[in-house]
């Protein structure tokens, strides 16, 4: 099993701590949690965006916000390692490595939460293994079929947006040599993040130094590894809601052009009882609405059982 070819010592934060954990097919994966200690607080498990840290979330990083966050760097990310097959990298793979942090964890079930691709593996891990998901916290994605729902602001129609997004993915693999290049030795200060969240992509964020640690770690990922995830993610299929009978939120971005706004609705509309709130942000509602995310986050808690 090959190592990431780059990883950065992440910025110390209190609490956030970081572990070890081998999936199902022995591929070792570098965890982490919150940190939170408090015996009162629940315990979520987090199927990140793709590629993505602690980092992007926070008001989750804050000692006082009453949730217990349980997580893992993607296969080859932020000091996990790649699967020895290479093609072992999809939604039904990362399903595997939610189950091996649970079971790291000791943790029969709980509510989970989803942002991104991480919704795909969130909602095929609650078919898969429905006992172990007692809640579905979905942030900025959908369930299944993602590449078809990206551009949507842009107005591209439906049948072209797979298309075009899995080919310009297929593009930038294979030239993700001299692009890491470019990404890697990028300067992530001020500056950079003013344009990057004034580009339309990322609206402005509350807090400028919250976000640089979050770009900053993404982009240790290599270009042609982080595209060749996304290839085969994009090959999961959407998955039959029919049979989701566990409280479940969506939020939405408006201006999100990775995940439409309104296939999540349709979404939330197919599973009885599912709540579904939309916000003036793009699909880092995260970095930049996180108090928000964060109340609706406690509000879904709430209507879980003990």
């Amino acid at each position: 099993m090959a190592s990431a070819e780059l990883h950065v010592v992440p910025e110390p934060r209190p609490g956030l701590t970081y572990f070890d954990v081998v999936s199902a097919d022995g591929t070792r994966l570098h965890a982490w949690t919150n940190g939170v200690e408090d015996p009162g607080a629940p315990t979520v498990l987090l199927c990140n965006g793709l590629g993505t840290s602690p980092f992007c979330w926070p008001a989750l990083l804050e000692p006082d916000c009453g949730v217990r966050v349980i997580s893992w760097n993607h296969r080859g990310v932020g000091g996990s390692d790649r699967p020895s097959d290479p093609g072992h990298c999809g939604i039904e793979a990362f399903v595997e490595d939610a189950v091996a942090v649970l079971d790291h964890e000791g943790i029969d079930a709980c509510p989970v939460m989803g942002w991104s691709m991480g919704v795909n593996t969130m909602f095929e891990l609650a078919v898969r293994h429905p006992e172990r998901v007692t809640g579905l916290f979905a942030i900025g994605g959908v369930p299944g079929s993602t590449f078809s729902s990206m551009l949507a602001p842009l107005c591209i129609p439906r049948f072209l947006r797979a298309p075009i997004t899995v080919n310009a993915a297929r593009l930038m693999e294979f030239a993700g040599s001299p692009l890491s290049w470019l990404t890697q030795n990028l300067p992530v200060g001020p500056i950079t993040i003013a344009l990057l969240t004034h580009s339309g992509f990322m609206l402005p964020t509350p807090d400028r130094d919250a976000t640089m640690p979050a770009i900053r770690e993404f982009l240790t990922t290599p270009v042609d590894w982080y595209m060749h995830l996304a290839v085969a993610t994009s090959r999961h299929p959407r998955v039959s809601l029919r049979e989701i009978a566990v409280p479940t939120a969506f939020v939405a971005g408006r201006y999100d052009v990775l995940a439409s706004a309104t296939d999540m609705r349709t979404a939330a509309e197919r599973i009885p009882e599912a709540t579904y709130v939309e916000l003036p942000a793009s699909h880092f509602m995260s970095l930049e609405r996180p108090d928000e995310v964060h109340a609706l986050l406690l509000e879904l808690l709430e209507r879980i059982p003990a």
